[in-house]
């Protein structure tokens, strides 16, 4: 966690000297929904990879892929690389709509049975420690998850990071929410002192839909447990030039590709001089 927490420090501090670059990368990326609605989540993660290779010149970012789920022992999209400590960590990006944000499907349906073991209301320090010291939510502290949270209706986009290490120790109670509310299956949802929502539990055994279950939170409802790597909310706008550039890539060959990516290059390289990353 702690190579995690400084390389989003360091991502926070390139963000807010070169606010352009990091608004022209989520602007491509959100365009991406003009395509599908789906698209930009699978396009986001070798995006991030490539920003981080092209702008974070003291990181290095390798794309995982899909192809590669079954074998992960860690829910991570991208593997970053720290060049001058050599430290390595997973990352996992969720792109996401200003609402609801799943951190982690719990994939070995740990958590949800724990917290029902409990009877009642589980409030108290000692008690609080408890659950979040439990081998059930030991991925609580190891999952690094970079969520690109967007409002398509504002055009508006932000990075929010959820902080584990604040939620951890600001948790006052947990409380089970059965079926209700248009909710088929029960929650755990976890709350401050001043009653202020932080994350929560969702159900989970096997029969459970794997891309529901696990731990979930709220960028709306839980707003002050999250760390804004882009300093608030960007305006963002759609790169219809991008979308052209991707149909006619798609019916083109590769000579094409390879004429226009040697261009591509050459204006990456003149952004770089242009903010001082590259002289």
């Amino acid at each position: 966690m702690d190579a995690y927490k400084d390389f989003t420090a360091r991502l926070k501090l390139l963000a807010s000297k070169h606010p352009e670059l990091i608004t022209m990368t989520l602007s491509n990326i959100f365009t991406m929904r003009l395509i599908g609605n789906k698209t930009h989540g699978d396009l986001a993660e070798i995006a991030v990879a490539e920003f981080i290779n092209q702008y974070m010149y003291d990181f290095r970012s390798i794309h995982v892929g899909k192809d590669l789920y079954r074998a992960k022992s860690h829910e991570e999209d991208i593997k970053i690389i720290n060049e001058i400590t050599k430290s390595e960590f997973p990352v996992s990006l969720k792109a996401y709509g200003d609402g609801p944000l799943q951190l982690s499907t719990d994939k070995d349906f740990q958590m949800f049975p724990r917290l029902a073991r409990e009877k009642g209301e589980i409030t108290g320090k000692a008690n609080i420690r408890s659950i979040f010291t439990d081998p059930a939510f030991a991925m609580f502290r190891q999952i690094n998850v970079l969520p690109l949270i967007y409002d398509e209706k504002k055009q508006r986009c932000n990075i929010l990071v959820f902080d584990y290490e604040k939620a951890q120790t600001q948790t006052a109670r947990i409380i089970r929410e059965d079926a209700g509310r248009g909710r088929k299956h029960p929650v755990f949802r976890f709350y401050d002192e001043a009653g202020d929502y932080v994350c929560e539990v969702r159900y989970g055994d096997a029969a459970a839909n794997a891309l529901q279950r696990g731990l979930w939170t709220h960028t709306k409802n839980g707003l002050k447990y999250f760390d804004s790597v882009t300093n608030g909310w960007i305006d963002y706008s759609h790169n219809h030039v991008l979308v052209q550039l991707f149909s006619h890539a798609l019916v083109s060959s590769s000579a094409s590709h390879e004429m226009a990516l040697d261009k591509i290059k050459k204006d990456i390289i003149r952004l770089k001089q242009k903010t001082g990353l590259r002289k």
